[in-house]
């Protein structure tokens, strides 16, 4: 989103960005406006908790509405959402509109997803996704739909080839359980010359998924083999794995880390949920599978031949596909099309768009 914004401003439009206070409002332009709405959307609460965060939600909705409704209320704006959970408010605040474009880069894989979609349905003009694996579901609920590819910057550094007796494979993101450390963990236990490096940090209310990785990594199978790195730069970090494994146990439109590590020549193992993630890039396994993940693991640090071919394939597939000085400009045509030039652009916090959920 901040790309798209960062290039509204170069081509002359007026942009607002509606957003929580956060890492996005602080790293707008100085010209860009920035409407403050609350958080939308859950995150790990379970249980009675989960229960008083949906309320919370429906208030922060409604919230959001009325801020939405005033910064556009001069009628000319071109409406961006850049989140499912936010297609409720921009429903609430202009419902007879039918100028906004949904930009899709989550899999609607839940009910409670493919309700949020079905009420901002009719705000919707139509939507733009980062991969027709998350287009299907969206063409399914009769919302007009165009691809546009998610691109990285190209060319950068290559990460060194690297032959290791310890190689290190590494997953890097959000810490919620749909992204799958837990099963990154029980692969990698029965790998012992394999260390692992865990990048990102525990979604607000994921601190117990957080303790229970550390648990499990303080085992004797694990121990001293498992290490926690926080917040990190990603690319240089990237450069000193072995292999980067993307293991979400629900589908995901494409992961951006994925096309990272390519981007510097490090293989990949991910988890067959399509997006931009597929046989001739990466070694695919099926998802929630410890053993399938345990034996594509093996495969890659084993075979020099195998981790070259990768390396080549997804260096060729950022140059061809991927190259963000294509994909953004491309981007951008996509979603804002020729409309008027004022764009405001809702988007909640990035961690309320993951399909963590029920």
């Amino acid at each position: 989103m901040l790309d798209l914004v960062e290039l509204a401003v170069a081509r002359g439009y007026r942009v607002r960005v509606a957003c929580p206070v956060g890492a996005l409002s602080d790293r707008l332009p100085g010209s860009v406006g920035h409407v403050p709405i609350p958080e939308l959307g859950l995150s790990g609460q379970q249980g009675g908790a989960r229960f008083a965060a949906a309320l919370v939600m429906l208030w922060h909705w409604v919230l959001a509405a009325a801020a939405l409704r005033k910064a556009s209320r001069d009628g000319r704006a071109r409406l961006v959402v850049n989140s499912t959970m936010a297609l409720p408010a921009v429903a609430m605040s202009v419902p007879r509109r039918r100028d906004t474009v949904w930009l899709v880069h989550d899999i609607l894989a839940s009910t409670r997803q493919f309700a949020v979609a079905r009420i901002g349905r009719m705000a919707l003009a139509r939507a733009v996704a980062v991969s027709e694996r998350a287009a299907a579901p969206v063409r399914a609920l009769g919302i007009e739909t165009e691809v546009a590819w998610l691109g990285v910057p190209w060319p950068v550094e290559p990460a060194p080839v690297l032959d290791r007796s310890h190689p290190v494979v590494g997953i890097l993101g959000v810490i919620t359980e749909w992204k799958g450390h837990h099963v990154l963990l029980e692969a990698v236990a029965a790998l012992p010359g394999v260390c692992v490096e865990i990048a990102g940090t525990a979604l607000p209310g994921d601190e117990p998924y957080l303790a229970r990785l550390r648990d499990r990594a303080g085992r004797p199978d694990l121990a001293g083999r498992v290490h926690f790195l926080g917040h990190v730069d990603p690319l240089p970090t990237i450069r000193g794995w072995d292999v980067l494994v993307s293991a979400s146990v629900l589908p995901e439109a494409g992961p951006l880390v994925v096309l990272e590590a390519m981007s510097v020549g490090v293989p990949v193992v991910a988890t067959d949920h399509g997006g931009n993630v597929s046989t001739d890039v990466a070694v695919c396994v099926r998802p929630d599978d410890p053993h399938a993940l345990r034996e594509a693991l093996s495969r890659v640090t084993e075979d020099h031949a195998l981790r070259a071919r990768l390396r080549e394939a997804g260096l060729a597939n950022i140059a061809t596909r991927h190259n963000r000085t294509r994909t953004r400009p491309h981007m951008f045509d996509t979603v804002v099309g020729d409309g008027d030039r004022a764009m405001s652009t809702p988007a909640a916090n990035s961690t309320s768009a993951a399909p963590n959920s029920p």
